[in-house]
């Protein structure tokens, strides 16, 4: 479970994740847009946004762009992560930032005061949770929903077969490499793949299969749960209250 000794606690880890990674996450352009094309049809006008675990913030970032009446929370543990995303929106009045730990349901108390909320999103940071803290925390999302609210969660999720799993290392490498090139044309792939495999967050790192989790919200109340998209280890999946 996250504790103040999470990598994502020290600054330079979050830097150099910000710096070196996120750029590199494949087809990011279109989980944005499949996120937006579910909320569009299921929650056309939403009134208030949570990004739960929000980084530095770009996946909030990106649905106040597409919806500019709502209002925003943006919630992580993590101070640094907290502070650039504090540099990336700079002021604006339809958004608050909020520290929370949603490794215990502590969080809860923080947010409630803000729910209920028309959308809650996540990316890329509910994976570094135990699948009992998953399936509880899930309950808790459900539970700050406003009645026909909607959850997705673009997350990191754990393949089938080893065998796949190697197949996405490979995949990821290989884009992370394209990114190293459009700074300095003389990375090496060999550098990327090193960088990959010795990422400060791999020990954190506790994916679940998508159809398990699938199957956790439906136990928590969701309807009309699926995956909306998938590649490889990358998928978008929720439902709505």
């Amino acid at each position: 479970m996250f504790e103040a000794r999470s990598i994502w606690q020290v600054k330079e880890n979050a830097e150099a994740f910000l710096r070196d990674e996120r750029g590199a996450v494949p087809g990011a352009g279109l989980q944005m847009s499949v996120m937006e094309c579910v909320i569009r049809e299921w929650a056309p006008v939403p009134k208030r946004i949570l990004d739960l675990g929000c980084g530095d913030g770009v996946l909030g970032r990106y649905l106040l762009g597409s919806f500019p009446e709502a209002e925003c929370i943006f919630a992580d543990f993590s101070e640094p992560m907290l502070d650039a995303a504090r540099e990336k929106l700079g002021k604006n009045s339809s958004h608050r930032l909020l520290k929370a730990d949603f490794s215990s349901a502590e969080w809860v108390k923080i947010v409630k005061p803000y729910a209920p909320f028309d959308v809650i999103v996540s990316g890329f940071a509910i994976h570094h949770l135990y699948d009992e803290r998953k399936k509880k925390l899930y309950s808790e999302i459900h539970g700050l929903l406003s009645p026909g609210g909607i959850f997705l969660n673009l997350e990191h999720v754990k393949s089938s077969t080893p065998e796949v799993e190697r197949l996405f290392e490979e995949f990821y490498t290989d884009h992370l490499h394209e990114c190293f090139l459009s700074v300095d044309p003389g990375t090496s792939r060999e550098t990327a793949a090193d960088i990959y495999k010795n990422r400060p967050d791999k020990e954190e790192d506790k994916p679940a299969p998508v159809d398990e989790q699938c199957s956790w919200l439906r136990g928590a109340g969701f309807k009309d749960v699926d995956c909306f998209f998938k590649v490889f280890e990358i998928a978008i999946f929720g439902g709505r209250k």
